[in-house]
């Protein structure tokens, strides 16, 4: 499937990318030959295969959340590490916006 320049410099736009047009040029013959592959893929008949997300059979390994806690030493050895403290808690920036 090969994309158009204004296709492309769209894609980058949306991905924030600011390209020069050797980049337009080069990213978007990649990104062509990517969706070349997929419509290929779009050719396999699959209707009788079942959905597999994987096929090794690996399972999620959990374990249950336990809170410990820290002796006084060890506070007191992480806080000092901190660049800034208040009220006994370390302080960062603001991450988020009020507006």
């Amino acid at each position: 499937m090969k994309l158009s320049k204004e296709e492309i410099k769209h894609i980058a736009d949306l991905a924030r990318l600011e390209l020069t047009e050797a980049e337009l040029k080069k990213y978007g013959s990649q990104l062509s030959e990517v969706l070349t592959y997929i419509d290929q893929l779009k050719e396999v008949d699959t209707i009788d295969i079942e959905p597999t997300a994987q096929i090794t059979g690996l399972e999620n390994a959990l374990r249950e959340d336990v809170k410990e806690d820290w002796d006084k030493r060890e506070v007191e050895e992480a806080l000092s590490q901190a660049p800034n403290l208040e009220d006994g808690q370390i302080k960062v920036k603001r991450v988020l916006d009020n507006n």
